[in-house]
């Protein structure tokens, strides 16, 4: 890496408004030389990042954080603002554990306002924002960075149409990396633009309308008419926007990587006295030609070779295992479609998207639509195949109800990234989905181990279950299970002597852990154990509560949240046909869990195959003592 001349220095943005004007490209530079080694050891959003950085150095040059208060969504693109409020020294520390978020996080920086780790929520915070400011008499703005496709997202246009009709000190900016919201027309256009952004134009449209008010009897209704003729000239040259028709005043397209139109808008903006929308364009994956080239492949990325720009770590998944299946089904099925929420690439389904582009949905950053869309599909005699990370799939709780179980109709959600996902932290763990579908009548839930199981699972949701069925399964690779282990696809499998009077019951990926604990348990310390492991884990068969009901003491091991979870369940269930044996649990226990390894976290939480057996080996001998 290039030597750091300006990141040692800055401490807070106020550091940032003492650099000289002219070598403002040369922070940019440096920042991105920085960002380039740390995500290549780190993992993280690159690209992003990248595209943003010239307007983060403009809006800590132009506002006065914290008192201006920055709302960024999504919040993955933070990592800029993060070496400009003084976090440079701990930036090596980038997603690991207790090291700096990848995302935004309150506890870390004064700078930081909220937790924006999903998206299309900067809006609505930051009007909530500038309407306590305004009622407060505060004077200082509030600025939401909406980009990377959060204007996808519904929640967005929600706010928009509210936040329009205030007279808040609001300013919107639409990081436009991908598209051009609105149609640019011509070189009058572009003058027009220029002119637009400039400071004195507002100062000169303030003076004017101030002293036309002035004019008795007549000034107020003749600015008005002036307005209404701009806006009428406006609209033949731009066409009229969205954001106007809502009452936002709109400013752009800019240059996204220009140092003197930024500021120079941002100033504008400040003087517009009601809410604005600054569209600025931007380059995702500026200044790293690998992410230029191809953006949505450095979108999220682990570890790489920064001079080839391959990951250093790669082999198979089950995202791409379960694309692979897909595909494979829907070769021989012409009503199979597969739908994603801009996550085609992480969701393991590029390959269908390329093979089969008719059948191929992307619908943007909106889950909830994804899941009535779904049903609309099956209505009309398509088989919808909707995947989705578990901590987004959160989004669309009412619409599973409504639209999807209550109505019975047909589709697969394919849930990603269930259980603990890693260095994301604590807004994108996929623990929630679990409990959540445990509350909702007529779904089916399979939680396969294994890429085998995974596609046997897949296989019975598209041509056996009715209804709404989900597939949930974990980041990364299939875990290394028993070479004596052999699937059954029934509702449930067992590993080790059936009639074992300890039972390690679970399900999903931490089956692999459990297995390797009771042959410990066997080896070393002569205990003989079984697991039983769910195959589907809603609804509970009642072969299930049979097979444990004759155990003396059961272990349940559970990669998710407690409350409302499978081995609540099973408990309840187990009470009800007179069990009277021992039960324990072992679960994330109401709590939000930060960034680590998946293996941390495991270990953490008890899910690990060492805790496993100490908490076995605890149990034991309590029992023991009581006995003599």
């Amino acid at each position: 890496m290039n030597e750091v001349k300006y990141l040692n220095h800055i401490k807070s943005p106020d550091d940032v408004k003492e650099i000289p004007y002219k070598q403002l490209p040369d922070l940019a530079r440096e920042i991105r030389s920085v960002l380039i080694e740390t995500v290549s050891n780190t993992g993280g959003h690159l690209a992003s990042n990248l595209g943003v950085v010239e307007l983060t150095i403009a809006l800590h040059r132009v506002f006065d954080s914290p008192r201006d208060e920055i709302v960024w969504d999504v919040g993955h693109q933070v990592y800029t603002h993060k070496l400009l409020t003084g976090r440079y020294d701990k930036f090596s520390s980038l997603r690991t554990e207790d090291g700096l978020s990848g995302f935004s996080r309150p506890s870390e920086s004064r700078h930081d306002l909220f937790y924006t780790g999903h998206s299309s929520t900067s809006i609505s915070s930051a009007f909530g924002l500038s309407s306590a400011k305004t009622l407060r008499g505060d004077k200082n703005y509030v600025i939401a960075v909406i980009g990377d496709g959060a204007l996808t997202g519904g929640l967005a246009y929600e706010a928009l149409n509210n936040a329009g009709r205030s007279r808040d000190n609001l300013i919107v900016i639409l990081n436009d990396n991908e598209m051009s919201i609105s149609k640019n027309v011509g070189s009058m256009a572009r003058y027009l633009t220029r002119i637009r952004t400039k400071p004195s134009y507002f100062r000169l449209k303030a003076a004017l309308e101030k002293g036309l008010n002035k004019i008795p009897l007549i000034g107020h209704r003749l600015s008005n008419f002036l307005f209404r003729i701009k806006s009428s000239v406006k609209r033949m040259i731009y066409g009229s926007t969205l954001f106007e028709d809502i009452g936002f005043r709109y400013m752009g397209p800019i240059d996204g990587h220009n140092f003197d139109t930024l500021c120079g808008a941002l100033e504008s903006a400040k003087m517009s006295g009601r809410p604005v929308l600054l569209h600025v364009n931007t380059v995702k994956g500026k200044g790293y030609d690998f992410a230029e080239r191809d953006p949505s492949q450095y979108h999220g990325v682990a570890r790489f070779d920064i001079n080839t720009g391959e990951p250093i770590c790669s082999g198979d998944n089950f995202s791409d295992k379960f694309g692979e299946f897909l595909c494979g089904f829907a070769q021989e099925d012409e009503n199979i479609v597969a739908i994603t929420a801009a996550m085609a690439l992480g969701t393991g389904l590029k390959q269908f998207s390329e093979r089969f582009p008719k059948r191929f949905f992307d619908v943007g950053i909106a889950e909830e639509h994804a899941i009535t869309f779904s049903a609309g599909l099956t209505r009309n005699g398509m088989l919808p195949v909707f995947a989705v990370y578990s901590t987004f799939l959160q989004r669309a709780y009412d619409e599973l109800i409504h639209d999807g179980a209550l109505q019975n109709k047909k589709m697969v959600i394919a849930i990603d990234r269930a259980g603990f996902v890693g260095n994301d932290g604590e807004t994108h763990q996929g623990l929630f989905d679990v409990p959540m579908l445990n509350t909702i009548p007529r779904i089916t839930v399979y939680s396969p181990a294994s890429y085998t199981e995974l596609r046997h699972a897949l296989c019975n949701a598209l041509y056996n279950e009715e209804g709404v069925v989900a597939i949930r399964y974990p980041r990364g690779a299939e875990r290394e299970l028993p070479e004596d282990f052999t699937s059954t696809f029934g509702p449930y499998a067992e590993y080790g002597p059936h009639d074992a009077p300890i039972v390690l019951a679970t399900y999903g990926r931490i089956f692999a852990d459990c297995c390797a604990a009771v042959n410990e348990l066997r080896e070393e310390h002569g205990i003989t154990a079984r697991v039983l492991k769910l195959n589907q884990i809603k609804p509970i068969s009642g072969e299930v509560i049979e097979r444990l009901s004759g155990a003396e003491k059961i272990f349940f091991f559970e990669e998710g949240i407690r409350t409302g979870g499978v081995a609540e369940h099973v408990a309840a269930m187990l009470l009800s046909a007179g069990y009277r044996g021992g039960y324990d649990i072992t679960a994330v226990n109401d709590t939000f869990v930060e960034q680590a390894t998946v293996a941390s976290q495991l270990a953490k939480y008890g899910l690990d195959k060492k805790r496993m057996i100490e908490k076995i080996l605890g149990s034991v001998s309590l029992d023991g003592e009581k006995e003599t």
